[in-house]
């Protein structure tokens, strides 16, 4: 079983509850409202040879007051995987968007994911003794995401072509953007096919029924 756990949560409803399920556990439970503060407990840790052996977290933290470089549970999970590459890490979330749920696995690496709901508590105790275990664990009623292939025929290039379109940016000075981010390719000619094989691919009838139906997805 674990012996030192992180756990990043915001809400002080969830977190207590959470909490309690980690510390019986019987590990040392440190708690953190905010990402830039838990990675920094997992450097010190780190440091001082007393890693972290779990990572509990959610994927999104209200913003307020403080300033801060990380703002999300992503941010955060991308920075673990640098600093100690196989620390289990374990996604509680309300998030339930197949690509986003998805991808935490395929591009993330997590180990595990609780969809927050009414099972969260009894589900949580299961996914960490499967993950004391070395098995992966996610919530019954996702489990069908990780079998969802057409999701594996979108790349990186189409997401970033449809969080552009999404956050406003027109087709025909998409070309520009793509430049500005150092995208490419970023010709007007290979953006065209690209939306016009995306909007077959997703049957959109045109590029705002194509956004539409990446957002429910969780693509964009």
């Amino acid at each position: 079983m674990f012996k030192k756990i992180l756990f990043a949560e915001d809400i002080d409803m969830i977190n207590i509850a959470m909490r309690m399920v980690l510390e019986e556990t019987g590990a040392e439970v440190h708690h953190t409202k905010y990402c830039d503060d838990a990675l920094l407990k997992l450097k010190k840790a780190n440091l001082d040879k007393q890693p972290f052996d779990l990572v509990v977290t959610d994927l999104s933290f209200e913003a307020d007051h403080r300033e801060v470089t990380l703002k999300s549970g992503e941010d955060l999970i991308k920075n673990i995987r640098l600093l100690q590459p196989d620390v289990p890490i374990l996604v509680c979330s309300i998030e339930d968007k197949n690509y986003r749920v998805k991808s935490l696995f395929e591009h993330y690496k997590i180990n595990a994911f609780v969809h927050k709901s009414r099972k969260t508590l009894p589900e949580l105790k299961t996914a960490i003794e499967k993950l004391s275990k070395g098995e992966s664990f996610i919530s019954p009623d996702l489990e069908h995401t990780l079998r969802d292939k057409s999701i594996n025929e979108i790349d990186e290039y189409d997401i970033q072509l449809i969080k552009q379109l999404a956050f406003g940016i027109p087709q025909e000075k998409m070309d520009v953007k793509f430049k500005e981010l150092g995208i490419s390719p970023n010709s007007k000619s290979t953006i065209e096919k690209r939306i016009s094989k995306l909007k077959d691919y997703f049957k959109a009838n045109n590029t705002i029924h194509l956004v539409a139906i990446a957002k429910d997805l969780g693509i964009a």
